[in-house]
């Protein structure tokens, strides 16, 4: 699917498919974090199976508001317990699949909200 979003900040999620995430027109074939404050960068956790308090704790250093994990393609939830990283920061999470995570990063990056997209592909 492909689509334009309304005028945004920081970059934007132009497009995503089964294993593949566009953002700002590039497309990336492994898990990525994208960030309203501008980051695009590659994200550690490959595989959902892989996911661990550290990959939170990567994410708890943005200064965001909220983080979207989406977790693959099918809605998968972390264990509690690496979420402390987060809460401890009061940073809140969203967990979707990852389809879900991107419709929903550019939704909420166009009103302006500081939010990271954590995108398992």
């Amino acid at each position: 699917m492909k689509f334009i979003p309304d005028a945004l900040q920081g970059p934007s999620i132009t497009g995503y498919g089964p294993g593949w995430v566009e953002v700002n027109g590039e497309k990336y074939h492994s898990s990525i974090i994208v960030s309203s404050q501008g980051v695009i960068q590659p994200w550690s956790c490959l595989r959902f199976e892989d996911l661990g308090e550290p990959h939170f704790e990567e994410l708890a250093t943005f200064a965001s508001e909220l983080v979207l994990f989406g977790s693959g393609a099918n809605i998968r939830f972390p264990h509690p317990q690496w979420l402390r990283p987060l809460y401890s920061r009061r940073i809140g999470l969203e967990t979707m699949d990852t389809q879900a995570a991107c419709r929903t990063y550019n939704f909420l990056s166009g009103e302006g909200r500081k939010v990271v997209a954590a995108l398992i592909i």
